[in-house]
């Protein structure tokens, strides 16, 4: 069933997607996505390369047009109209290498119409409040390729955009800057913006989203908030018992699994009280025993697939 659009479009809804396919050629990069980003969410688009969150994106953003569907930003029909409220980093990386990082910044706010003189006070302000302001006189070639990043990101929140959409932003960044970007997301997030950031790292989006889309072959598997998708499956048992038999064993599911001296499995329907009652009464010498709520990676494996998993590992380890 095609979702259909309201004819208003709900201010609680910052980004809204419907059945949006894009085909090149022969093939089929997107293949009938549909979203809704709250406003002032920080939402994931979760999925391995290829997967078509890249196209989703510029699809959203106006940059290319669907084959078919529609789409609507901040209120609008036509994405580009909003394009003055958007801040956008892509996945290609690109600043004056003779530039210092002051005025990159600035120079991309202009790109956004805002004055030069404005857009350099803003960019000192930006480098100080984020404890980087030494960076300011620096080169963009004297700098790391992770620093550089961080720079353009500042430029592209510059003008103050109500919505910032960042493309695979972390790809590159050591621990600190990756700390850096997390942290500045969080920031805009809680002033009332709405981030949507594309990410092959599962770690990434089980930190900072409320609410992701997994995306496999150009489709939408999964769209809710992280911890519905964990919700779909049950929390896992870790025991260790003294005894290594007995009566209790029948409480321990057959598809049950060893881990060292670990017997792992999942809670079964009952509860954690049935399981600790015929342990206790079977005799099985509890030395520990943790449930442990599943992850985001556990969701993404049931709901995109072990292969999928697999090439987003492969991935983050390149």
């Amino acid at each position: 069933m095609l979702r259909q659009a309201s004819a208003t479009p709900s201010p609680d809804i910052a980004v809204e997607a419907i059945d949006l396919v894009k085909d090149f050629g022969e093939t089929r990069a997107v293949d009938g996505i549909s979203l809704r980003v709250p406003t002032g969410a920080i939402y994931g688009l979760l999925g391995p390369n290829g997967a078509g969150k890249t196209t989703t994106l510029r699809m959203l953003l106006g940059i290319i047009d669907p084959s078919s569907g529609s789409r609507h930003v901040l209120g609008r029909d036509r994405p580009l109209d909003a394009a003055p409220e958007i801040g956008y980093l892509p996945e290609e990386r690109g600043l004056y290498p003779a530039m210092h990082a002051r005025e990159a910044i600035a120079f991309m706010g202009a790109l956004r119409g805002l004055p030069l003189a404005e857009g350099r006070r803003r960019a000192d302000a930006l480098l100080a409040e984020h404890g980087l302001a030494d960076w300011g006189k620096k080169s963009i070639r004297s700098l790391s390729k992770g620093m550089a990043q961080i720079v353009q990101l500042l430029g592209t929140i510059i003008h103050k955009p109500r919505l910032i959409v960042l493309d695979e932003p972390f790809a590159g960044l050591d621990a600190i800057n990756q700390g850096r970007l997390e942290e500045l997301i969080r920031r805009e997030a809680r002033s009332g913006v709405t981030v949507i950031f594309s990410t092959h790292v599962i770690a990434h989006a089980e930190r900072l989203c409320e609410q992701v889309a997994i995306i496999a072959k150009g489709r939408v598997a999964f769209d809710g908030r992280v911890d519905e998708a964990r919700e779909r499956l049950r929390p896992i048992v870790r025991l260790r018992t003294r005894a290594s038999d007995g009566a209790w064993r029948s409480a321990i599911p057959s598809s049950a699994r060893r881990e060292g001296d670990e017997w792992v499995f999942e809670l079964p329907e009952g509860g954690p009280e049935p399981l600790l009652k015929a342990l206790i009464d079977g005799g099985a010498g509890i030395e520990t025993l943790a449930i442990e709520r599943p992850g985001l990676h556990d969701a993404f494996v049931a709901i995109a697939g072990n292969k999928a998993a697999a090439q987003m590992a492969e991935e983050k380890v390149q």
